[in-house]
C-alpha cells in the first residue's frame, strides 16, 4: 500500500501537537493543584514582598516598612540618645538610626541590618545575638567627635525570620533603645531645606524622614551574598543624608558603597569638596563583588555639599536617576 507522504508529515505533526497539548494541560492542572494546596506559592509569585509578615512584626515589637525588591525593613531609632557633633545636635534619621531589613518572599529569610550602640551596650548586644544564632560582620565607628561615643553593630543571619525577629528583639532588649511610637497624625513640619536644588545637583531624588532628607543610590551591578541577589535595600546603596541646619546650610552623612578600585576616587573627591571622611571598612564578610562602606561628614552650605557629594557619586558605578 502507497502513502502519500506529506499526508503522513502532516498525520504525524497533528499528532505531535495533540500529545504537546495533553501535556501541556496536564502541567497547567499540576500547577493548579500546587497553588490551591500550597497557596504562599501564588502569593510568592503575585508579588516580590507577598510573605506575611505580621509574626515578625510581633517579635520585633513594631511593624516593618515594604521596601523594593521584597524587602521587609524595621527602624529602631535611638531617640534615647542625645548625640552632637561640635554645634549639630544629630538627629536620628541622620546617624541615629539601629536597622533590620529581612529579603525573602518565602522560604529562608536573608537578614542585614546596623545597631546604634553606646560603648557599654556593644558586649552584651553582641553576646545575645550569637547566642541565638545572629552573627556579627562588622563593629566600628562612623562618625567622627561625637559626643557621647556612638558604635555601630553590624549584623547578618538566614533561615526562620521570627527567630531572627526574636534574637534581635532580645539584644535590644539590652538597651535603652524606645519601644516603637505610633505613628504621628500631625502634619510634617516645613523642612528648611532647598531639597530640589539637592536633588537636581547629586541627580538622585529623595525623601524627607525625620526631619532629614534622605537619598539611596544603588549600585549598577547585582550584589550577592549567600548565593542571592541582594536588594539595595538591603544595606548595599549609597545613603546620602541631609540635616538641616539653619540659613541654607546642613550637616551631611552617610555611606558611599564602594568597589576597591572606586575607593581613593571617591575618597580625593570627597576631600577636595571639603567633605571630612570619617570612617573606611567593610559591613559584610562573602559579598560578591567586594565592597567598601566610607562614611562622610559636612556642615556647610547645601548645595555646596551637594556639588561635592555628586563628584565623588561621578567615580561610581551608579544607577543614574530613572
Amino acid at each position: 500500500m502507497r502513502y502519500d507522504i506529506r499526508f503522513l508529515l502532516v498525520a504525524g505533526s497533528v499528532r505531535d501537537l495533540h500529545r504537546r497539548r495533553r501535556r501541556w494541560d496536564l502541567l497547567l492542572a499540576a500547577a493548579a493543584f500546587a497553588a490551591a494546596l500550597y497557596p504562599e506559592i501564588g502569593h510568592a509569585q503575585g508579588g516580590a514582598n507577598a510573605r506575611d509578615w505580621s509574626a515578625v512584626d510581633r517579635a520585633f515589637g513594631r511593624p516593618g516598612a515594604a521596601q523594593p525588591g521584597g524587602v521587609q525593613k524595621y527602624s529602631f531609632p535611638r531617640s534615647d540618645l542625645h548625640v552632637t557633633v561640635g554645634s549639630v545636635a544629630v538627629k536620628p534619621a541622620l546617624a541615629l538610626g539601629s536597622w533590620v531589613a529581612l529579603q525573602g518572599a518565602s522560604g529562608p529569610t536573608m537578614a542585614m541590618g546596623d545597631l546604634v550602640l553606646l560603648e557599654n551596650e556593644v558586649a552584651p548586644v553582641m553576646s545575645k545575638l550569637q547566642e541565638m544564632g545572629v552573627e556579627v560582620t562588622a563593629l566600628h565607628n562612623h562618625l567622627l567627635h561625637e559626643s557621647p561615643r556612638v558604635m555601630y553593630l553590624h549584623i547578618h543571619a538566614t533561615g526562620d525570620p521570627v527567630k531572627i525577629a526574636q534574637a534581635v528583639h532580645a539584644a535590644l532588649a539590652l538597651t535603652k533603645t524606645p519601644p516603637a511610637k505610633p505613628k504621628a497624625t500631625e502634619p510634617a513640619a516645613a523642612l528648611g531645606l532647598d531639597t530640589a536644588t539637592v536633588a537636581r545637583t547629586l541627580g538622585q531624588s529623595g525623601q524627607v524622614n525625620g526631619g532629614v532628607y534622605q537619598v539611596s543610590v544603588p549600585r549598577t551591578e547585582a550584589v550577592r551574598e549567600d548565593d542571592m541577589d541582594v536588594s539595595p535595600a538591603m544595606g548595599v546603596a549609597t545613603a546620602i543624608n541631609f540635616q538641616p541646619t539653619g540659613g541654607g546650610k546642613a550637616a551631611i552623612t552617610g555611606d558611599f558603597v564602594m568597589t576597591a578600585g572606586e575607593v581613593n576616587p571617591v575618597l580625593k573627591a570627597l576631600r577636595d569638596a571639603g567633605i571630612e571622611v570619617t570612617a573606611l571598612h567593610s559591613h559584610m564578610l562573602t559579598e560578591e563583588p567586594r565592597l567598601f562602606f566610607a562614611h562622610f561628614w559636612g556642615n556647610d552650605d547645601a548645595a555646596k555639599l551637594a556639588r561635592g557629594l555628586r563628584s565623588a557619586l561621578d567615580r561610581m558605578k551608579v544607577k543614574p536617576r530613572g
